[in-house]
């Protein structure tokens, strides 16, 4: 672990970006005695991280700490404004409970900061997996070209937009720590798993449970004891905005339940701009992020104003019941139309029939994970209090929603109409939707836990149980809680975090030859140098990791018609003139040869790039470097 020390730079300042933006704005618009509103700053601070590059896009502003200052000093105008016609929140009724928030909070950051930092092995390390190329690369060039907007992140993979909220925070920590971007990258992600995951499913058992202080420690715990969440993003994909978009949907989520208790206009509009503006930063994390959020709002306010209706008997709130699902229906229908994708998007295949996913799914244990027992008992406990009070509806229905989801993407057949309706804007890809699971289960686990701890709270008044005995259980079931980080099932998703990130001979991007050979170009090449290479190989991530530019630097990008031939044709340089010209044309200097295996593992897509790959040397191309038995480096010369 020593050599981590290289990445507490990354680390804290990722921290304070997303802790101190939105803070400020918590305390402007709603003060700041409420632990469960204070939770909500670092999605804020996404949200507010990602507008903020995509604004200094327009207005010609370096993406640097200025514009970032700049909106947040405009969104907490506004929040001193709304807050003159409502007030500060009130502080909870439980004694200690901010504390308890803090301490919980800090006690799951450290513990989860060592179990990804030991998953990821080294702070230089990567994930060796498809997406990381585009992710890295848009990285190297948002620091390049000062714009981390949405439009120059989409730039990297030759496509109009793409959601920039993880890419925001992370160029961010690159410009403001000098790191190297594999440094930068898995300090940010330190931050986002150890402190905005955690504050914000904490900021939902807050709003859902009155701010009770077991619910708050309970959360924190559970936050860290799923596989499939957040462990699962860092090995399928990976999908870094996933995990930005997915980690924010439950502080949006509360902000849409602690809506429902607002009166009042000013109260309202400022409860509705929360929402608005969380909603959003969803959204900028990523589309699929809003769809799982837009599901639960649903699920959530639809079952909290059912349990209302049958309470009251009115026809107000019948009708309200009635204007909710229309509503919903209405809006869902047309957002699942505008985001669903093409075949060639989404024909991943189930992994399973109906009953084995219903068991995953109401486990939270997907793809084998082994069920945590006190996970499992604290799930069944929230089932029970369900079927015992019938008010906690709505929190079983946001799980059931979670589940059934992933029945449909992992255990229908792969031309299920019904699978194509409701899953097909997540790709079809049960990994994505077996993700949501711990988001919506740990609200179920948290109200099992605190079923149990008001039955033991009612033992020990009726035996009079002495002060020490009740402190000493009360230690005693923290630490259970807490034993869920060393579950089978977060260990089997660590496990496979850690073989994701290791550079060995059989790695899917680079070896440990090749990722030493990219190391070494700053001395070999010069600094202007366009190096070619296959993408599917790793050759494109010298820029990521040597600031070098690239002929190609995603699998799926647009290469020009030039491009495409000298892939196929470069090693015909020595015999076919029209080789150099192309070269010359395109100004390209230098060749990167990793041999043949490449990312998607599929020896048919690397006859694309038959042209520049187990190259040899000729009069044309002069081996400058090598290493091991395939990482070669060649210059061009002669054309």
């Amino acid at each position: 672990m020593g050599d981590w020390i290289s990445a507490v730079p990354s680390f804290l300042v990722a921290v304070l970006v997303l802790i101190l933006p939105g803070a400020a704005v918590i305390a402007a618009g709603w003060g700041v005695r409420s632990p469960q509103r204070l939770l909500l700053a670092p999605a804020i601070s996404v949200t507010l991280a990602a507008a903020a590059s995509t604004i200094a896009h327009f207005v010609g502003l370096r993406w640097n700490l200025l514009p970032l200052a700049l909106l947040t000093l405009v969104v907490v105008g506004i929040g001193l404004l709304l807050r003159r016609g409502t007030g500060a929140d009130p502080a909870p009724t439980g004694p200690r409970t901010v504390l308890t928030a803090g301490l919980a909070l800090v006690a799951t950051a450290a513990i989860t900061t060592v179990m990804f930092a030991r998953a990821f092995g080294s702070p230089d390390n990567i994930a060796q997996r498809f997406d990381n190329i585009v992710h890295l690369n848009a990285i190297a060039l948002a620091v390049h070209n000062g714009d981390a907007s949405g439009f120059q992140i989409g730039a990297t993979s030759d496509i109009g937009f793409y959601p920039n909220g993880w890419h925001a925070i992370t160029t961010l920590v690159v410009e403001l720590t000098g790191a190297s971007i594999p440094v930068a990258v898995n300090g940010a992600n330190l931050a986002f798993v150890s402190v905005l995951w955690p504050a914000s499913i904490m900021a939902l058992v807050g709003a859902l449970f009155a701010q009770r202080r077991t619910a708050y420690i309970t959360a924190a715990a559970l936050s860290a004891g799923f596989g499939a969440f957040p462990a699962l993003f860092f090995n399928w994909g990976v999908l870094y905005p996933n995990l930005v978009g997915y980690a924010m949907v439950p502080a949006a989520l509360s902000t849409v339940v602690t809506a429902l208790d607002d009166r009042g206009r000013p109260a309202l509009t400022r409860a509705l701009l929360l929402v608005a503006l969380l909603a959003g930063g969803v959204f900028l994390g990523h589309p699929n992020a809003f769809l799982a959020l837009l599901a639960f709002a649903a699920a959530s306010v639809i079952g909290i104003l059912s349990v209302r209706a049958f309470e009251a008997r009115t026809r107000a709130s019948v009708i309200g019941v009635g204007v909710a699902v229309v509503g919903f229906g209405l809006v869902m229908a047309v957002v699942w139309s505008i985001f669903r994708t093409g075949a060639e998007h989404s024909g991943w295949a189930p992994w399973q029939n109906l009953a084995q996913s219903a068991g995953e799914g109401l486990l939270a244990s997907p793809r084998g994970f082994t069920p945590t027992i006190v996970a499992v008992v604290l799930l069944a406990a929230g089932a029970v209090a369900v079927a015992r009070r019938p008010r906690w509806i709505p929190v079983l229905a946001v799980f059931g929603v979670a589940v059934v989801l992933f029945m449909v993407v992992s255990g229908l057949r792969i031309d299920s109409p019904v699978r194509q309706a409701l899953t097909n804007p997540w790709y079809n890809d049960a990994n994505r939707l077996a993700a949501l699971l711990p988001l919506a289960a740990i609200p179920v686990a948290t109200l099992g836990a605190l079923a149990i701890v008001d039955v033991a709270r009612g033992w020990a008044t009726r035996w009079s149980f002495p002060r020490w005995a009740r402190r000493t259980a009360s230690a005693v079931a923290i630490l259970v809680v807490f034993s869920v980080v060393l579950g089978p099932n977060v260990r089997i998703a660590l496990s496979q975090v850690h073989e994701a990130y290791a550079y060995t001979d059989d790695a899917l991007i680079l070896s440990g030859d090749e990722h030493a050979l990219l190391e070494r170009l700053d001395d070999e090449t010069p600094d202007d140098a366009l190096i070619i290479g296959s993408p599917r190989t790793g050759t494109s991530l010298a820029l990521a990791l040597a600031d070098r530019e690239v002929t190609q630097r995603h699998v799926f990008g647009s290469p020009s018609p030039e491009l495409l031939f000298l892939n196929t044709h470069l090693r015909d340089i020595d015999t076919d003139p029209a080789v150099c010209s192309t070269v010359d044309r395109l100004g390209i200097d230098y060749v990167l040869d990793f041999g043949r295996r490449d990312v998607i593992d599929d020896p048919n897509g690397a006859t694309a790039y038959d042209g520049i790959q187990d190259l040899v040397p000729s009069a044309h191309l002069v081996l400058v470097d090598s290493q091991g038995p395939e990482a070669r480096l060649f210059r061009i010369e002669g054309c």
